[in-house]
Formats: C-alpha cells, sequence, structure tokens
C-alpha cells in the first residue's frame, strides 16, 4: 500500500509560479512511476506529467511550462509549475503504480493523493 500526500497549492496571479509536492510512503519508491494529474470544475482529469525511474514526460500544451522531478532519498515528486495561467486552475492530482513508464493513461495508476488546489488570478 501506498500513501501519497500532496502539498504546495494555493492562489497565484497569471505569470507567478508554484512548485507541487508529493510525499510517497514505501520503501520501494524509486521503483514507483510518479505522475501528476489535474481536474477543473466540469472537466474530466488530464494527464500533466510521469516520471519514472528513466525517464519523463509532460502533456504537450505544457513542455516549457511545467518541471517534473523527484527526490528518492526523501520520497518525494515536485511539480514546477512557472508562466502560470488562469487555465492552469484546477486540482492537481499525485498518482503512483509500479514500473509502468511514463503512462499518461489514469486508469494505470492505483495509487493517488487527496489532491491539492491551484488557483490561478488574471
Amino acid at each position: 500500500q501506498v500513501q501519497l500526500v500532496e502539498s504546495g497549492g494555493g492562489l497565484v496571479q497569471a505569470g507567478g509560479s508554484l512548485r507541487l509536492s508529493c510525499v510517497a510512503s514505501g520503501r520501494t519508491f524509486r521503483t514507483y512511476t510518479m505522475a501528476w494529474f489535474r481536474q477543473a470544475p466540469g472537466k474530466e482529469r488530464e494527464f500533466v506529467s510521469a516520471i519514472s525511474w528513466t525517464a519523463s514526460r509532460y502533456a504537450d500544451s505544457l513542455k516549457g511550462r511545467f518541471t517534473i522531478s523527484r527526490d528518492n532519498a526523501k520520497n518525494t515528486v515536485y511539480l514546477q509549475m512557472d508562466n502560470l495561467k488562469p487555465e492552469d486552475t484546477a486540482v492537481y492530482y499525485c498518482a503512483a503504480d509500479g514500473d509502468i513508464g511514463v503512462s499518461l493513461r489514469s486508469d494505470e495508476y492505483d495509487y493517488w493523493g487527496q489532491g491539492t488546489q491551484v488557483t490561478v488570478s488574471s
């Protein structure tokens, strides 16, 4: 069983930055694929980014603004979000599973955090 706890969300003006963190329980964190998804009101959950032991992947629309990273010593994955836009407003969820590559499919992740709200004002 893996537990995920996100933090770092908040209210920011357009053009600003936020860094989300997700701390995972479990001794085999380094073998997990970690991912970020987001869900805006009235919309489906969408893939943001994923990172495995050897690779990372981003939603095409977010490349260049978002950066995913992980610190295996701290069991933590980060999402650095720069040049934020109002359309980035959503609840951001951390997800994890065994080594599934950098999958963008939410149904391939068994473990989810509770989400953290990101609100970008114009």
